[in-house]
């Protein structure tokens, strides 16, 4: 670990980020292959700078297939006056940029999960060196770090920004703060199943803010959760004091994920048919989906059932399910605010 914090990463920036104004540049990652022998991976960033103040690192589509991140940051890079700031935004909308292309959760060169990668190698994989970049170059400029996810092409989500249950509870409780100026429909204390090497536990190990969200997912965007990360964007730099104005903060419903029963797995393949929308209640033993064997009909359908009350946070999709997938999340409404 020593010696790569002493490697220099080959990626290199044609922003400044001690610049002050609007500067659209990118993040240029040394690739060769076979169509390009010294070729290169081109990460667009875009960076807004006026007076003093905290740093936003605001990244989408770490994973490819999640798209209303990069939506709302795209818009926000062409849109923000940089009059109306004090301090810094670092905006970078398709983090996973060879994934986003591609269409994919993982890259499509080296199968890296840009979100499990953390924090990375200078002398690793395509991926690995996004992910060291990140972790040495960006995130110790950054105060508060918004990144963006959904559900991408096999989740669907009820759209709510989260932060973790942290260690240090005045740092969680800025999180949580951040969370809440966010503003979206629903708000998350969320647990995750597989920490290791996220974006997420980097930034918070760093003694950072961070926020993510889930805003929907399926494999598209909608207008609705396109619009929430635009406003939650616009409201979390309010809430840090680098654009001006203050929050339009809305009615939020706060959720819990208080142990890994929330968390239900597939045992079997077939086409799954919910018997509960997202948002909708459940109760402990209640039929959350049934899964129909394909091979042949008369085959009776394996019943799911939940394993505590709450609502329905996120399902499967898209109707054809296989063993080991994520069929549901069951979360629990702590409060409304």
């Amino acid at each position: 670990m020593l010696a790569n914090a002493l490697r220099p990463s080959p990626i290199a920036a044609s922003v400044d980020f001690d610049g002050k104004g609007v500067q659209h540049g990118h993040l240029r990652l040394p690739y060769s292959r076979d169509d390009s022998a010294w070729g290169s991976v081109m990460i667009p960033i875009c960076v807004i700078a006026n007076g003093e103040g905290p740093t936003a690192l605001l990244t989408g589509a770490n994973h490819g297939d999640e798209y209303e991140g990069p939506a709302a940051l795209f818009e926000l890079a062409e849109t923000l006056d940089p009059a109306e700031v004090s301090g810094r935004i670092i905006v970078i909308p398709a983090l996973n940029y060879p994934a986003f292309r591609a269409g994919t959760r993982t890259s499509p060169i080296d199968r890296g999960n840009l979100n499990r990668s953390f924090p990375g190698r200078p002398d690793g994989t395509v991926t690995e060196k996004i992910a060291d970049y990140v972790t040495r170059h960006l995130i110790p400029l950054a105060d508060i770090v918004l990144d963006f996810h959904s559900g991408g092409k096999t989740l669907d989500f009820l759209p709510y920004a989260a932060a973790h249950e942290l260690p240090d509870k005045h740092q969680e409780a800025r999180c949580f703060e951040a969370v809440a100026a966010f503003a979206a429909p629903y708000s998350m204390k969320m647990l995750e199943i597989d920490a290791v090497g996220m974006l997420d536990t980097t930034v918070e190990e760093m003694g950072k803010v961070f926020v993510t969200t889930e805003l929907g997912g399926a494999g598209t965007a909608s207008a609705k959760t396109i619009e929430i990360a635009r406003k939650g964007s616009l409201n979390l730099l309010r809430h840090a004091g680098i654009l001006k104005g203050s929050p339009d903060v809305q009615p939020t419903r706060w959720l819990d994920m208080p142990s890994s029963d929330c968390f239900t797995f597939a045992e079997d393949d077939g086409l799954i048919a919910f018997a509960r929308d997202l948002g909708e209640p459940v109760k402990t033993g209640e039929t959350i989906a049934r899964v129909y064997p394909v091979g042949k009909t008369g085959l009776a359908a394996i019943e799911y059932r939940a394993t505590m009350n709450g609502v329905l946070a996120a399902r499967h999709v898209p109707g054809l399910i296989k063993a080991g997938d994520c069929l549901s999340v069951i979360a629990t409404i702590t409060e409304k605010t």
